[in-house]
């Protein structure tokens, strides 16, 4: 019901693994059985971003959620952080799980990549949920763009300069940006614990900017796919505060099969400021497939 409390329970029966891919580590959470649903988080989060979601969908889902590259507890790799080698990264983790196919969900940074494995690989994304990200240059987000690209993309774009201005303070910056994502109502502690925890220190914020040094390289990557052929995957975009309906603009010229959804009253970062009006839209969206 819009209004209840978040309830931020983890899934009993959830493990976490190392697994080789794509020449790293891979930290992942799995839990529950059933078909794969791989979860892919954004900045500043880890895996635990999607603690609530996970909980929802392990009953009927085997539910995957892993630390991107160079985030949380996954390998701090030098390179690879582009929307094509992450999306690469996510193909490899399910082959090394043995999962042929998975429904995908992205949100922030996770967005791109998902987008290029529904495009390159459709017969391995049964369906795809895209979440609170731009798809670079794609037309459709000017009304978003109006007032220029959000200050902190510039900012951490800069080789070297956010890590060095920001070392010692990791956790005054995350904490704005969680309480900025979540119209000031913050996160759990343990989760914002957690998330601080993951981005301190100067080799943790340099892999971090990295995605956003990395965006002129991925965004040549999904003009390179959408120019090439359409998204043809289910596709359900979720819009929130700020992006709205920015991305559901951007994907309708190229998709033939989308839905788009806003949640009202909601900060940029859905699954732990409304699980409640997120995971309702998941498992309806999920159900409809029809190998699960």
């Amino acid at each position: 019901m819009p209004g209840t409390a978040p309830s931020h329970h983890s899934a009993p029966d959830l493990v976490l693994r190392r697994v080789p891919v794509n020449g790293i580590e891979v930290n992942v959470a799995i839990a529950g059985d059933g078909p794969a649903v791989l979860l892919l988080h954004g900045f500043p989060h880890t895996w635990r971003l999607w603690t609530d979601i996970i909980a929802g969908l392990s009953g009927r889902y085997r539910v995957i959620a892993p630390d991107l590259r160079g985030f949380g507890a996954s390998t701090r790799a030098p390179d690879g952080y582009d929307a094509g080698t992450l999306a690469t990264d996510a193909e490899q983790l399910l082959d090394a799980l043995g999962e042929p196919t998975a429904a995908v969900v992205g949100i922030d940074a996770g967005t791109p990549p998902a987008f290029l494995l529904g495009m390159r690989r459709p017969d391995r994304v049964r369906r795809l949920v895209l979440m609170e990200s731009l798809l670079g240059r794609l037309p459709g987000a000017e009304d978003f763009l109006a007032g220029g690209a959000p200050w902190w993309f510039g900012f951490h774009a800069v080789p070297g300069l956010a890590e060095t201005v920001l070392a010692g303070h990791e956790a005054e910056y995350i904490d704005w940006f969680l309480g900025s994502s979540t119209r000031g109502r913050g996160v759990p502690p343990a989760i914002r614990d957690a998330f601080v925890s993951a981005y301190t220190g100067t080799d943790a914020l340099r892999c971090a900017f990295s995605y956003y040094r990395a965006l002129p390289t991925s965004a040549r990557q999904i003009q390179d796919a959408v120019d090439s052929h359409r998204l043809t995957v289910p596709t359900m975009a979720i819009g929130a505060h700020p992006v709205g309906d920015a991305l559901e603009r951007q994907l309708r010229p190229v998709s033939d099969d989308l839905v788009g959804h806003l949640i009202d009253d909601c900060g940029h970062i859905i699954p732990l400021d409304r699980p409640d009006a997120l995971l309702p839209l998941l498992t309806s969206f999920l159900a409809a497939d029809r190998h699960a």
